[in-house]
């Protein structure tokens, strides 16, 4: 049975197309720059290659994706008929869905309905799912949620201390986000352990950020929240800030809340405080070549992980293992050592060596033998796991 995953953003649509039978990846690739000019599709089947293609909407894009999917030179089907599902990957479901759901007209509806929950991304998730249906109708499409790994919390943790009123009208609540790659992450974690019943940390670090709290498989806490500008400070996100900070910028600024909004997800966090580069790579060689304020951005930026674990351990009275993924938490050595240093306290122990020269692309063990957390790197599969609930809540033909 093949898959077709789906990714879309506001100009690219990313997919992969899987062989489930084995879970191998059959072809992958992206549309970019979709209705902006100069777009183009790089596509990865039986060779690689790069399409300079005018592509003025999502439907173009998915159309020019099938082509390229079924080429006979570099595709790796036949036909589109080969397709049996389409996943949708889906920032936010609110209260609406706690797992993955077939796409229908009412489920579409829904999504619309919660657009302000992620206003960054859901409008392109919809673009993505509409120019899919439109051109592959007769396939059933899935939606995916990056919330439903976190509908697990307890009230405890996913409310907020307003009026309770307030929370029931208005869905107010905390809902996390990058469970898609929590839930392949804890599932990882749970193999390599031998057993579901251990505290676990999530650190899915990237240019957006988050940490979970994983107790016996179900994740109990999360640092994302209404949308996911709570938590860590981020690549542009500042993270958590008092809320007063907002009034306090409309009337300096002369801004609307709208445009405080946006400060706050696209000039602020590790970009903000570095003045140079929401990419870490650039504010390591900054640092390392003397910038103060990179070096700073690098400080803060693992101090909010470093603080977060400490408060996750306490919630689940202890921690088991701490995982680390995502671009940062597998790329960057120079963040895991300053997280993990000085947490011997908790009998964590961790080998500096290997955390500096960690392979990449495999599951490394960074803990030593007589650490009473173990400490991985666990690269992350999101794409795999909006496979497998695809066929998990596809109809079968």
């Amino acid at each position: 049975m093949k898959i077709l995953v789906i990714n879309a953003g506001s100009s690219s649509l990313k997919y992969r197309l899987f062989e489930m039978e084995n879970e191998s990846v059959l072809a992958k690739g992206v549309a970019d720059r979709i209705g902006i000019g100069n777009s183009f599709l790089k596509h990865t089947g039986k060779k690689e290659i790069t399409i300079d293609k005018n592509l003025p909407t999502h439907e173009e894009a998915i159309r020019e994706v099938l082509q390229v999917l079924t080429d006979p030179e570099y595709g790796v089907i036949k036909s589109a008929d080969e397709i049996s599902a389409v996943g949708h990957r889906v920032v936010a479901g609110g209260e609406y869905f706690t797992e993955s759901a077939l796409v229908t007209d009412d489920t579409r509806e829904k999504i619309r309905d919660i657009i302000e929950l992620a206003p960054l991304h859901m409008p392109a998730c919809l673009m993505g799912i509409d120019a899919c249906r439109k051109v592959m109708p007769e396939v059933p499409h899935v939606l995916v949620f990056d919330t439903s790994f976190h509908s697990t919390m307890p009230d405890v943790a996913k409310l907020y201390g307003i009026d309770y009123d307030d929370y029931k009208e208005l869905k107010i609540r905390r809902y996390g986000a990058h469970g898609i790659s929590h839930q392949y992450v804890s599932q990882e974690a749970a193999k390599i352990i031998g057993r579901k019943d251990f505290n676990l940390i999530v650190c899915h670090l990237g240019n957006g950020a988050s940490l979970s709290a994983v107790k016996n498989g179900k994740c109990v806490d999360t640092s994302m929240g209404f949308t996911p500008l709570e938590g860590l400070i981020m690549g542009t996100r500042s993270g958590d800030i008092d809320p007063s900070v907002v009034q306090y910028l409309t009337h300096k600024k002369g801004w609307d809340v709208s445009q405080v909004i946006s400060y706050l997800n696209k000039s602020c966090g590790v970009k903000g405080i570095s003045g140079v580069s929401s990419d870490f790579r650039d504010l390591i060689a900054s640092a390392n070549a003397g910038n103060a304020r990179a070096e700073l951005a690098i400080d803060m930026f693992s101090y909010r992980v470093k603080k977060y674990i400490g408060a996750y351990a306490a919630a689940m009275d202890g921690v088991d293992m701490i995982a680390f993924t995502a671009g940062i938490g597998e790329n960057t050595p120079e963040v895991r050592s300053r997280v993990l240093d000085n947490m011997e306290y908790i009998g964590l122990k961790y080998d500096k060596e290997l955390n500096a020269n960690c392979p990449r692309g495999e599951a490394v063990k960074l803990s030593t033998d007589d650490s009473s957390v173990l400490v991985y790197v666990i690269p992350t599969n999101e794409e795999l796991v909006i496979a497998r609930e695809t066929l998990r809540f596809a109809p079968k033909k």
